[in-house]
């Protein structure tokens, strides 16, 4: 016999011994019925009705799939919304450096005005 099989069958008498040991408590006891009934009903339900089981799993899954083709709508969108950015921004950097040169441009002929003005004060 090999060594790795001794191991699994201990670790198979270790989980048994366990077992056997944790239901002489009468809690546990109590606990395990109640879950082994419940598993019994619930495979019961499966065995005598499998077509309700089945339209859970088929209802299951395409909400599922509405979900993925969501997720898949809004990834696209976001994505075509930032392509429209960086398209965007650049155009719109050049506008306000425009408007920032007129800006600036209409300043300066602000000041010569102004500087005239003060001349042709000052000769009066």
């Amino acid at each position: 016999m090999s060594n790795s099989n001794k191991f699994w069958k201990g670790m198979l008498w270790g989980a048994l011994a366990g077992g056997f040991l944790s239901l002489l408590d009468r809690e546990t006891r109590l606990t395990m019925k109640e879950s082994c009934l419940k598993g019994c009903k619930s495979v019961t339900n499966i065995v005598k009705n499998p077509e309700k089981i089945t339209n859970q799993v088929k209802e299951t899954a395409q909400k599922w799939k509405t979900t993925v083709e969501e997720v898949g709508e809004d990834l696209a969108f976001i994505t075509s919304k930032v392509e429209e950015l960086r398209e965007t921004t650049p155009r719109v950097t050049k506008m306000l450096k425009e408007t920032k040169d007129t800006f600036t441009k209409v300043e300066e002929d602000i000041d010569l005005t102004d500087n005239e003005e003060s001349l042709l004060n000052r000769k009066r």
